[in-house]
């Protein structure tokens, strides 16, 4: 296990990341990025025509972790808007059902489904001692919405609090002890939901990516004012084509082949999500959609701050936990220099962002343990 170090309002570095536009689903239009100084530059990885390819599975990566330490019984339930959302409530094996426990909620990070990574979290939390519930966000994997693939921040948020209504009605859960944990872009939207929802008592992020900010101003604000417009304008006008019965475009997302000129960030969500570590194809859907949010649709993040009043979730207590060399380490430092207290920013020595998807010996399990069993603990 990784020992991390927390981060004190003086001791915020700023990130190294110079010539950035894309890569997991952030800008609409562009599919190149670079990074400097990143923990996964290998520009020896080969193609994936090259035979010779193996996922990284370095540090105990281990996204399809099966616990035997836990039940597993997959549910849905309602959002506000009639909208089915689907999950998987884990539960410790021997928890007293009589008693009233504590409960997490997990997101998976933007474009994926909750086989990816966040069945890992919440196995791993469910070990703990936590009633753990994992979730497909609107628009993805088993959960309903139409078109797939869609965008919406605000139906994302909803769909937390939805998770609170299921869990708080659950004759196990103790409704007062409900804490959330989002990875990657679903720590932005698990803090939108914070903010107006009270029921949701300790918030914990991992690898976060400010969906908002990185849609309008790219990573290290490396996209330009004219380059957004553009970008709007492409989604605009295939408005239009779909409107009269075109085609659908998607956008961003993890590429789906490498190339000799593949850039840092390509190759370490191409290695996750492209590959047998971390692949995962929802029924009904197909590898060629997976993490490919709508054009038209994926705009809507240009409208989102979720870090616009994230002081008023004080006095719950926050935790942000991003890898040391993470290219998305910047929305956590951001994040953390607006929260109000409590709240901690923990750097995980070594780790990129993927990195803390599935690399079991680098996560910080205990950490996030800890700050759930000590903020969720009975008053």
């Amino acid at each position: 296990m990784g020992r991390g170090f927390k981060m004190n309002k003086k001791s915020i570095f700023t990130s190294v990341i110079t010539v950035i536009a894309l890569g997991l689903l952030l800008s609409l239009g562009t599919s190149r990025m670079g990074v400097d100084a990143a923990s996964t530059n290998r520009n020896d990885v080969p193609t994936k025509t090259d035979d010779g390819y193996k996922p990284d599975m370095s540090n105990g990566a281990d996204n399809f972790y099966k616990s035997k330490k836990v039940n597993k019984k997959k549910v849905t339930f309602n959002n506000q808007y009639n909208m089915k959302v689907a999950g998987n409530l884990f539960t410790p094996k021997g928890l007293k059902k009589k008693t009233k426990n504590p409960a997490i909620i997990v997101g998976h990070p933007m474009g994926a489904v909750k086989e990816q990574s966040a069945n890992l979290y919440a196995q791993k939390m469910a070990e703990k001692g936590f009633v753990t519930l994992s979730l497909d966000l609107s628009f993805w994997g088993e959960s309903e919405g139409q078109p797939r693939n869609a965008v919406s921040p605000d139906i994302y948020a909803e769909d937390f609090s939805a998770a609170v209504d299921f869990l708080g009605t659950r004759p196990f859960v103790d409704r007062d002890r409900i804490g959330v944990l989002g990875i990657c872009g679903s720590g932005s939207f698990a803090i939108s939901a914070a903010k107006i929802d009270p029921r949701i008592k300790a918030i914990a992020t991992v690898s976060m990516y400010d969906m908002g900010a990185a849609n309008r101003n790219g990573l290290n604000h490396s996209q330009t004012l004219e380059q957004r417009k553009k970008i709007l304008e492409e989604a605009a006008e295939q408005r239009y084509v779909e409107f009269t019965g075109g085609k659908t475009k998607y956008t961003s997302g993890t590429v789906h082949e490498l190339t000799e000129n593949s850039t840092a960030i390509e190759r370490e969500f191409y290695d996750f999500y492209r590959t047998p570590r971390g692949e995962f194809t929802p029924k009904g859907s197909s590898p060629e959609l997976t993490t490919h949010p709508t054009l038209t649709s994926n705009v809507k993040f240009i409208n989102f701050y979720p870090f616009e009043d994230i002081e008023t979730i004080s006095p719950r207590p926050m935790l942000f936990v991003t890898g040391e060399n993470a290219h998305s380490r910047e929305f956590s430092e951001d994040a953390y220099k607006l929260a109000g207290e409590p709240k901690e920013l923990y750097l995980v020595p070594g780790a990129g962002h993927v990195d803390l998807y599935d690399r079991v010996n680098l996560i910080p399990f205990d950490k996030l343990g800890a700050f759930f069993k000590e903020n969720l603990k009975k008053k």
